[in-house]
Formats: C-alpha cells, structure tokens, sequence
C-alpha cells in the first residue's frame, strides 16, 4: 500500500533523508522511530506531497504521490505533529469542510461524524471556533477528520501528544479498529510503548537513513536485547553512533 523507493530530500547542503526504501503492506500498522532530527517528519511530508524529493519515489495504493497527487491523497487521512485547523471554524464545520473536499458530504457519513464526536467527548465544544480549543482538543478534532472520509492509508506523526490518557487510549482503539478495517498506518512517535502495542513492523531511522526494519521480535534477535522496544531502540541507535 506504501512503497518507498530511494527516497532522498536535500535542504540544502543538509541531507534529511538518505536513500530510504520502504514497503508497508496493506492492513498493516508500520511504527516509524528515530531520534529527534532523523529525518521521520521530513519522510511524513515526502509522504504526503507536502514536500518534493530530491530523488526517489513514493507511491500511495499504486499512485505516485508526485506525478498522481490527487488520486494518492484520496487514499490519505494526515494526522501531523501540529494540529492545524482554521481558528474561525468550529470542529462541526471542519467535518464537513473535509467531507466536501472529498465530495462524501452524506447523511451517512453525519451520523458517523457526529458519534465519532460522541465517541471522543467532543460534542460539548462542537460548535465552539477552534481557536479556543485546548491542543489536545484540536488533535482529537484532526484524528475526526482524518477518519472521516474513509481513508485506506493513515499517516500520523506524534499521534498521542497533548491527549489525556484517556484520550490516547480512545485513538489507539480507534486504531486498531481502522486496521481491523483493512487500513494501513504508518504512525512516528517517540511513544515507544504504542509502537510496542500498535506496530506489526518497526523502521529505525538515524541521519536520515534506515538503519533496522522489521517486526518487533526480528529487531530484538538483531539488537541482541529481549526486553522492551525502549531497550531495542536505544541498543540500535546507540551502535549506529559509534
């Protein structure tokens, strides 16, 4: 469902990402971790169409998100590590905002709004402007819009900061119902418990390159550490300074 080919962003005479390939197949949840500055959200831009390769392609359900942006980003629901939202909107007219851009503005698709609002203890501030919503507010009314219009790839970066532990617990859930579902995720976070909990197969990235990918029990046998994956990451990263 993703497929990263040679993937290289130069900024300058600084390399955010080196010659990354990738494969995360469809139904799958792919935990993308890396100490700060390794390059994850410049590969979550790349993603996206956000950003523009130096070299190297990106393809979305077949799609080149490049040459083929519209019909790729269809296929997207984005979850960055910022929650951007119109200030002067409130969460109810974003919904529908998204459901228009997607042209899935339903009755169906209202219901399934309104109980995801229900669903994460946002109906009381639903016709409240965004702008004077908590971050963790703001993030729960992205991850309704991102699951709104039917998705088949989410991508989300940072997903659980600024959320009370109820509030992740709710987007975990809805997570792994999304999987369930037959959805692909490929989620960054420094949380390495929910990549532990949520992740079929973990990618390590450091200076902008892979250095380890594979399911959480192969980069135990690679890392020679059978303890938790904070154990694992710290053991790769640190081998790959040195």
């Amino acid at each position: 469902m993703i497929q990263i080919k040679n993937l290289t962003k130069q900024f300058g005479e600084k390399c955010a990402v080196n010659n990354l390939s990738l494969t995360i197949k469809e139904g799958t949840c792919f935990a993308f971790l890396g100490p700060n500055a390794a390059g994850k959200t410049t590969t979550i831009k790349l993603l996206t169409g956000l950003l523009k390769p130096t070299d190297g392609d990106v393809f979305i359900g077949g799609y080149h998100i490049q040459d083929q942006y519209v019909e790729a980003k269809r296929l997207i629901g984005y979850v960055p590590d910022v929650p951007y939202l119109y200030e002067k909107l409130t969460p109810r007219e974003h919904i529908r905002f998204i459901l228009d851009l997607y042209g899935k503005r339903t009755a169906e698709r209202i219901e399934l709004s309104e109980q995801l609002l229900v669903k994460l203890k946002l109906v009381e501030c639903a016709d409240q402007l965004t702008g004077d919503l908590s971050h963790g507010t703001r993030q729960k009314v992205v991850f309704v819009c991102t699951f709104i219009h039917d998705p088949k790839v989410i991508i989300v970066d940072e997903p659980m900061v600024g959320l009370d532990p109820e509030s992740a617990r709710l987007v975990k859930n809805m997570l792994k119902e999304k999987l369930q579902e037959g959805c692909t995720v490929f989620m960054s976070t420094h949380t390495l418990s929910d990549a532990e909990e949520l992740a079929d197969r973990i990618g390590i990235i450091d200076h902008g390159r892979g250095i380890a990918q594979g399911t959480f029990d192969e980069l135990k046998q690679k890392s020679g550490i059978h303890g938790k994956l904070e154990e694992v990451f710290l053991k790769i990263t640190q081998e790959e300074v040195r």
